[in-house]
């Protein structure tokens, strides 16, 4: 595989401390790590884990609970992003990620808003994006919106395709503000991915690797991923490949999955 490749080290490398887990991600080979949540971190000490690995941190999400769509939320999502943004400098990432929705635990979706038009929902966000672009531009910091499956891991998400997400940072135009597209997410949401990439990836700042159904390492379900990297490869995608999975027996088995690719 020609792409510098990213571990997500929340559900891998589960067996380790989590400082540990940089170390291990290296010496399997992985160029970054990239995690969930910087709240419950010690920053300095996982620079520090970083830094003594030799690995980069690629990102992790940036805005928590708050929601893009939410139109009262607007305020709060720009504060609580900025505080990512600082925390992102403090260990040195290169991306914070976005979402449609606030998530809580395990993902889940903690309002999809009904009492909202898909209008209000579409504008809001459009709207707080602009913002997010400034950011960051200013701080250095890509942004990467992700679209997510509603499934099986998120139902009642807003941001489901490729595709409005895509078109919604097309139009704002900030080489700064990308698409996180998971390949998982949207297999299970859309499928045709392969016309997907080439449509809309011009648009993509970083991917995500995890095999459907089951959210296992590639070779566990029914998505054909020497294709899906060679798509890439074709449209000259330069980002990172980011494998966030949940092992189906191990990280070891898993790491020599993706060692197939």
């Amino acid at each position: 595989m020609k792409f510098q490749k990213s571990a997500c080290i929340e559900p891998m490398y589960g067996e380790l401390p989590f400082l540990e887990r940089f170390q291990a991600a290296r010496a399997d080979g992985f160029d970054y790590v990239e995690f969930w949540s910087w709240t419950d971190k010690d920053l300095r000490a996982v620079r520090a884990a970083a830094e003594d690995a030799g690995i980069g941190i690629s990102g992790f999400n940036g805005d928590a609970e708050l929601s893009l769509i939410d139109p009262g939320q607007k305020q709060a999502y720009l504060d609580f992003l900025k505080r990512s943004v600082d925390a992102a400098l403090q260990v040195g990432a290169r991306s914070v990620t976005i979402h449609s929705n606030g998530l809580g635990d395990g993902g889940v979706v903690l309002n999809s808003y009904p009492e909202l038009s898909d209008t209000v929902k579409l504008c809001t966000m459009f709207d707080t994006l602009h913002a997010c672009a400034e950011l960051a531009e200013s701080s250095g910091i890509r942004m990467n919106l992700e679209p997510l499956n509603i499934t099986t891991d998120h139902a009642g998400n807003f941001l489901t395709t490729t595709r409005m997400a895509a078109e919604m940072t097309r139009l704002i135009g900030s080489p700064m503000l990308k698409v996180l597209y998971d390949v998982y997410h949207m297999q299970l949401n859309e499928g045709s991915l392969c016309d997907n990439i080439r449509t809309y990836g011009d648009q993509f700042g970083h991917i995500h690797v995890a095999d459907a159904p089951g959210r296992h390492e590639p070779g566990t379900g029914e998505i054909r991923y020497p294709r899906i990297l060679q798509c890439l490869e074709e449209i000259g995608y330069q980002g990172l490949v980011g494998f966030e999975l949940i092992p189906a027996v191990s990280t070891a088995q898993a790491v020599k999955a993706i060692g197939l690719l």
